[in-house]
């Protein structure tokens, strides 16, 4: 029964590899599809309920506003381009809401934003970039510290509450590869894509359930014949020590 129950457990294991190797491979398609799309107009607030990951995330979209350069938040990243900083900065629309940008990455030496002041455009601009859902509380294992303006995820209504922000999208944009001037922040650094090991998981479950099967089989062979020995030796063993009414033969007398 414990092998039985294995033996069903590890192929449940299998088929749920499979059945998530179908569901990645799914998702890869369709981010493949969005990133590649033209650019659709940032979702405004009477579309904000309906936004979800499995339609909206990684959509091109494009906005036009300005940014709200006085209030920037930097975010910790590792990158390509070594560990700094994310860029996230609020930015006003022309139809009258507030999304966060993450403008791109900045190495730690370019933290100050006197250091790149080139890159913070004044005036009404265009952006274009990604659609991504907002990351909650911080990243593993490190939780977002508002008070010490600590940030380990781009958290969009913590930095909108931190930073005195009303009426702001669910969502942020990255921002694309377009150059800033002076080089930074260096935007398009949004990593699309996605490990799909499902079918070694799924291949490594199945071969553990063919070996336990395999393991049960012999061991149920070798409980047989050693039954079925048993049995034959006490058959034996009656026919060699009694008699058909059952007593015991007297002992055989040898002529000398």
């Amino acid at each position: 029964m414990i092998g039985l129950l294995g033996f069903a457990g590890l192929l449940s294991l299998g088929v749920w590899q499979v059945e998530r190797r179908a569901w990645k491979l799914d998702l890869i398609e369709r981010v493949e599809n969005r990133i590649h799309s033209q650019p659709a107009a940032a979702p405004g607030p009477s579309d904000w309920t309906s936004i979800d990951a499995k339609t909206d995330e990684y959509r091109r979209v494009t906005a036009t506003g300005h940014f709200r350069n006085d209030r920037e938040t930097l975010v910790t990243a590792v990158t390509n381009n070594g560990a700094g900083y994310w860029v996230v900065v609020p930015f006003e629309t022309k139809d009258g809401f507030t999304v966060l940008v993450n403008r791109g990455f900045v190495p730690p030496d370019r933290r100050d934003p006197a250091s790149r002041g080139a890159g913070e455009p004044d005036g009404n601009v265009t952006v274009t970039g990604l659609l991504r859902l907002t990351e909650p509380k911080g990243a593993f294992l490190r939780s977002n510290n508002p008070a010490a303006n600590r940030w380990f995820s781009r958290d969009v209504e913590e930095i909108a509450s931190a930073r005195g922000l009303t009426n702001v999208a669910p969502y942020f944009i990255d921002a694309d590869a377009t150059p800033n001037p002076g080089g930074f922040p260096v935007g398009g650094l949004t990593v699309v894509t996605f490990h799909n090991n499902h079918l070694v998981y799924a291949l490594t479950w199945f071969t553990l359930a063919l070996m336990l099967a395999v393991a049960m089989v012999r061991v149920a062979r070798e409980e047989i014949r050693i039954r079925e020995a048993a049995q034959v030796s006490e058959a034996n063993g009656k026919t060699g020590t009694s008699m058909a009414d059952g007593s015991v033969p007297p002992p055989e007398r040898h002529r000398t």
